[in-house]
């Protein structure tokens, strides 16, 4: 009884290549989407920073009179801070109190991979009658 022992041929070899090559493109994709995301993520949580920080300041740092306040804290990291008396379908007006609930929003806008991202958050705060 004679064995032969075969070598891998050309064409498995090649196969063996298409492979590899296709898990690794494979494997690229994801890193590469998961890098992406983690960019976009550090992006979403500075603006997050930012607008709680300044919604934070409107009553302390900042008074709390209806308008709007805005800044640029980097080159392309923009905030608004917007304040307008709340609609309470006149309710506040049927009691003697000397305060009133305004509506307070921060916006935070960025421009990332070519394209306008923005976060928004709002609160409602009590205030001096005006």
């Amino acid at each position: 009884m004679r064995t032969k022992n075969r070598g891998m041929t050309l064409i498995e070899v090649l196969v063996a290549f298409v492979v590899l090559s296709l898990a690794m493109g494979v494997i690229m994709q994801i890193f590469s989407g998961g890098m992406r995301n983690a960019r976009r993520a550090e992006g979403y949580s500075r603006a997050v920073f930012l607008a709680e920080s300044r919604l934070a300041a409107v009553g302390l740092e900042q008074p709390l009179v209806p308008g709007e306040v805005s800044g640029q804290l980097s080159s392309d990291l923009r905030w608004r801070v917007t304040i307008n008396p709340f609609d309470d379908g006149g309710v506040s007006d049927q009691f003697v109190i000397p305060v009133r609930l305004y509506e307070v929003r921060v916006t935070v806008s960025w421009n990332e991979d070519g394209r306008q991202r923005l976060v928004e958050l709002g609160s409602l705060r009590l205030g001096p009658k005006q």
